[in-house]
């Protein structure tokens, strides 16, 4: 079974946390690119990155591991995202606990675009996902 995903654009979904059989399952879907959000030990038996790497790749599956957490976060983390997004074909799952950190991820690196934080923030708000500080982090990061 697929993971709960959270599509913010075309080529690109968040979701939360991913196991091994989630990963398998997007294998399975078609995702070609995964982009872990989640600081290695960030909750007991959480799936070390280094060995979700390795089952990604195993899966013929890019994998990314940017770890953020809220106070964190940095204009280098969003150079990353935003560098992974584009380093191969989609689709591609940014995932941390919630999706909400990947969701933010997403909302600043389209902010770099020119894209509207309105916008963003509702969009990521129609998954259910709470990005309302994103004007706030956006200056901060400046």
């Amino acid at each position: 079974m697929t993971p709960r995903l959270f599509p913010l654009g075309p080529e690109l979904s968040v979701a939360g946390r991913l196991d091994r059989a989630d990963i398998e399952a997007l294998a399975a879907a078609g995702v070609r690119k995964i982009i872990n959000n989640r600081p290695d030990g960030e909750d007991p038996g959480q799936l070390p990155a280094a060995e979700a790497r390795r089952l990604a790749e195993a899966h013929g599956i890019a994998y990314h591991h940017i770890p953020i957490t809220a106070a964190t976060l940095s204009r280098a983390d969003v150079d990353a995202f935003a560098a992974a997004l584009s380093d191969a074909p989609g689709p591609a799952v940014a995932h941390c606990r919630s999706g909400t950190r990947s969701a933010l991820l997403w909302a600043l690196s389209r902010m770099r675009e020119g894209a509207d934080p309105l916008s963003l923030i509702a969009e990521a708000g129609r998954h259910g996902i709470d990005i309302a500080g994103l004007p706030s982090i956006a200056a901060r990061l400046r």
